[in-house]
């Protein structure tokens, strides 16, 4: 196989690839919002508009209402950012601005809106760029318009047309790699492991200590996401009824205590990750890791770590966090984590590579042992499709979540029993994904026009 060169891409950083937001979708909720806040301040910055309309393209048409794409709209708009607002807020929010038919600008002076007029979901169109796109314009008393298009390109990250790619703080990485061979590269020449690379790196954007801050707050974001999933009960909201499984498989497995067997290990893992997912599909409070829609599979893994292995320790979960971080990087670089783009694989199939490249590293892998476990954890999951039913994050991500998390695991496992040698590399797998995932059919690239979302009856 060929492998294409990377692509010229911004020096990506930790908090770049996991961010805490509100679910159900990193490309689809919290993208959205950040580019309404964006452009809410854009506009106010031109003077007070009087009125402003955003269309939506692609995907986000689609699958928009499905995925609370109106709702974030609105939310950005307003001045609100996923990090910052409580998801138990969100419903008298959106409900204020239906019943007032007005949003406050950036958080300030009130403007008139009217969702049905001035959020327009445009079925079936696209623009070039990228399948998850939305354009923004405000008008102005005086005749004055104000445009700008955003994608939503995977994870939570948004893209100005017309804006450089590369327009971020100018900083010099002690060791920079855009490909998994130069990463064993870089660990064999300079004697550091994986993590080690990425802590480095880190120093050119802060110091260590906010790092290690930044890292642990994601850490205790996804294990505190896990133990509110299992606390709640009921239907998820969207029209499927879907019933939350969490709070009574958790019952069922405390019941079993201290007893127990092995299945169980399996059981409590696709527990983690399933209740991770059900509080992202309801809107709750989830960390993108590297996308929401995946976000159940790499806080699963951690938490069979420090639950279920022997010596775990704080420094161990960071490694864990760190080198998945790492293998996100090259799948940014070289190719997408967005479903709109690559189909699921780029986001449960990323998020399992990810997971299995911690695990590993955790468990004290070396490099050669973690790109092993991170090309197993990818080549199992070539060809996912996102064919989400009636444009949830619900069937069948949520399963596919748990199904990770354990793929994740036994990748891991395989990877430390070998040496680090196998046929094929992880370059090789990252590149084979992008070109399934660019020859895939845009049915099965999360617009709910094939697949489980056509052939389930009645949904």
């Amino acid at each position: 196989m060929t492998i294409a060169a990377a692509p010229l891409f911004p020096s990506l950083s930790v908090t770049d690839l996991f961010t805490i937001g509100i679910g159900p979708s990193s490309s689809h909720t919290v993208g959205p919002m950040r580019a309404g806040a964006v452009f809410a301040a854009m506009a106010t910055a031109h003077g007070q508009p009087h009125m402003v309309t955003c269309d939506l393209y692609g995907s986000l048409a689609l699958t928009g209402k499905g995925h609370a794409t109106d709702h974030a709209v609105l939310l950005g708009l307003s001045g609100w950012l996923p990090d910052r607002i409580d998801p138990n807020a969100v419903p008298d929010l959106i409900a204020a601005i239906a019943r007032d038919q007005s949003l406050p600008l950036g958080g300030g002076t009130a403007i008139h809106f009217v969702e049905a007029d001035h959020l327009r979901f445009r079925m079936g169109e696209f623009l070039p760029f990228h399948a998850n796109a939305m354009r923004f314009t405000a008008h102005y008393v005086d005749g004055r318009q104000l445009e700008q298009v955003f994608y939503s390109v995977g994870g939570g990250a948004i893209r100005m047309e017309g804006a450089d790619a590369g327009d971020r703080p100018n900083v010099t990485l002690p060791h920079p790699f855009s490909s998994g061979a130069e990463l064993l590269t870089i660990g064999e020449q300079q004697g550091l492991s994986i993590a080690d690379i990425v802590w480095a790196n880190e120093e050119a954007f802060r110091s260590r200590a906010e790092t290690v801050e930044f890292v642990d707050k994601v850490r205790q974001a996804m294990l505190d996401c896990i133990e509110r999933g299992c606390r709640q009960d009921g239907i998820l909201p969207g029209g499927l009824k879907v019933r939350r499984r969490a709070r009574s498989l958790h019952q069922t497995l405390m019941a079993s205590m201290p007893r127990i067997e092995p299945s169980h290990v399996f059981e409590w893992v696709s527990l983690y990750a399933l209740s991770v997912n059900e509080e992202n599909a309801a809107g709750g409070r989830v960390v993108t890791a590297p996308t929401n829609g995946a976000a159940g599979i790499l806080p699963a893994v951690l938490k069979y770590y420090e639950t279920f292995v022997s010596g775990a320790n704080r420094a161990g979960s960071r490694t864990l966090l760190m080198t998945a971080a790492a293998i996100g990087f090259l799948y940014k670089i070289r190719a997408s984590i967005s479903a709109a783009e690559m189909g699921c694989q780029g986001e449960v199939g990323v998020a399992c590579s990810m997971a299995a490249a911690g695990l590993t590293a955790a468990l004290g892998g070396n490099n050669q042992q973690i790109e092993n476990a991170a090309e197993i954890g990818m080549e199992h999951n070539l060809g996912l499709t996102c064919d989400p039913i009636g444009g949830l994050v619900q069937v069948p991500c949520i399963e596919r979540n748990t199904m990770g998390a354990v793929k994740a695991i036994n990748a891991a496992y395989l990877a430390l029993r070998g040496d680090g040698s196998h046929v094929v590399s992880l370059d090789a797998v990252i590149e084979t994904m992008r070109q399934t995932g660019v020859e895939m059919s845009s049915k099965y690239k999360e617009t709910s026009l094939g697949g489980l979302a056509v052939n389930v009856v009645g949904c």
